[in-house]
């Protein structure tokens, strides 16, 4: 009898669990990569041709923090208009997790776009970019680092600014939401 309520003690509790429980971001880039709508690589920081730019001790540190980029992109068409909608959702279900902090939205030309980052406000392990068009499809793109500071995420951009950069490695996402 003791082990019968054990037993269903634990499955009441898997079962709440398993059913509150939301999709993580990393389980959302492994699920979404072996479908075909999707776009799905990882782009080292060495790609950012950092290493030869001028860069002043605090981007030195910022670059330093950096370890690389996940990018995932959605490209919507005229057959799978259902299934952006569906995946979009999930997205943003996933986005509206309080772990993320929020810490702008933009609408460009090419759409809207949301930053996020996971940590607390003196060392970031991650930041997320999403952005979306109804017409183009959306890309969700983490910027992995360890114990990334804030304030020297303008830093690494004017770094990457200073670099021979050119976007390679992202021309596929850059395609997906042109005009």
């Amino acid at each position: 009898m003791k082990k019968t309520i054990q037993f269903m003690v634990l499955m009441a509790v898997t079962i709440f669990t398993a059913c509150s429980s939301t999709q993580s971001l990393q389980e959302y880039y492994v699920d979404s990569s072996e479908n075909p709508n999707f776009l799905s690589f990882d782009v080292p920081t060495s790609i950012l041709s950092l290493e030869e730019a001028d860069l002043t001790p605090v981007q030195k540190e910022a670059v330093e923090s950096l370890r690389k980029l996940n990018v995932l992109a959605f490209k919507k068409s005229s057959s799978n208009g259902a299934e952006y909608e569906v995946e979009k959702t999930k997205v943003k279900a996933i986005l509206r997790n309080k772990e993320y902090t929020e810490l702008m939205k933009m609408n460009t030309e090419y759409g809207k776009a949301t930053v996020k980052f996971l940590g607390d406000d003196t060392a970031i392990d991650e930041v997320i970019i999403y952005g979306n068009s109804d017409e183009k499809g959306f890309a969700l793109i983490r910027v992995l680092g360890d114990d990334m500071n804030p304030a020297h995420l303008v830093q690494l951009l004017q770094a990457i600014q200073k670099s021979d950069f050119k976007g390679e490695g992202l021309q596929k996402v850059s395609e997906l939401f042109k005009k």
